[in-house]
């Protein structure tokens, strides 16, 4: 073979090595630090077990008291302190993060300083900033099946959905790497027992799904490549079992870009 077929065909060997590395590089590593928003939440202890499982070592929780959530949250976790209500309380708990999964959420349609619009708009896109500024790699938020419709009956209690999808647009437009996960309706039973149904488009109506199978979906959205900017709706499949992990992620479209 002549030198000059040699040198081609080296030059194109390194150009594929050269386009695939990114890919490679983006895979989540388990050492990478993972910041846990709402952890003391009742989706929370979903999102570190799963953690747990995956085994990742470096995990943060965010959280508006320490001292209450200290007991809750146990050994192993690092523990700082943070309100997506105030922008500049962020940085520091984005220090080294290089993914975050959050299940924030407001828990309250009345009160003035937890309102949705404060945590599911505000506080999202407050995150999304900070996320930005620091180069966090993936930020996974859990919103809700049924967002994008305006007459779920969720928008008469404070206009919940319509803070939801505003958090997610936010997240979107913030031009950091994300996943946004719809699960249905949340149960607290054990996860892993049927398959999960994956869909895209928001027009199913009625679905359930535990809170263990939405937190092992979100850990194993991190640093997928087919996770990465999609947002998808999740609900429990009777008719499953098992569940594919190298297939879940396969086929999402990624979002239009605005």
């Amino acid at each position: 073979m002549s030198s000059n077929r040699i040198g081609w065909l080296s030059a194109v060997v390194l150009a594929l090595l050269g386009s695939a590395a990114p890919l490679a590089t983006h895979a989540a590593d388990r050492s990478d630090l993972v910041l846990v928003i709402g952890a003391t939440g009742r989706s929370g202890p979903a999102l570190l077990g799963a953690l747990k499982a995956e085994g990742y070592s470096k995990v943060r929780a965010m959280v508006r008291d320490p001292a209450t959530a200290k007991p809750k949250l146990g050994e192993g976790i690092e523990i700082v302190q943070g309100d997506v209500r105030d922008a500049a309380s962020l940085a520091l708990a984005m220090k080294d993060v290089k993914y975050i999964v959050s299940a924030l959420g407001s828990n309250s349609f009345n009160d003035p300083t937890n309102r949705p619009e404060l945590v599911d708009f505000e506080g999202v896109r407050n995150i999304a900033a900070a996320a930005k500024a620091a180069g966090v790699k993936q930020y996974v938020q859990v919103s809700s099946l049924g967002v994008t419709n305006p007459n779920h009956p969720l928008n008469r209690f404070g206009k919940v959905m319509e803070w939801k999808l505003k958090g997610e647009n936010a997240l979107r437009a913030s031009g950091v790497p994300y996943t946004i996960v719809r699960p249905g309706g949340l149960g607290d039973g054990p996860g892993g027992l049927v398959g999960i149904k994956v869909m895209q488009g928001d027009k199913l109506d009625t679905g359930s799904i535990p809170r263990a199978d939405v937190g092992t979906v979100c850990v194993k959205a991190l640093g997928n490549r087919d996770a990465i900017n999609r947002t998808f709706e999740i609900v429990s499949d009777a008719a499953g079992t098992q569940v594919d992990w190298k297939r879940f992620f396969k086929g999402l479209k990624a979002d239009p870009r605005s």
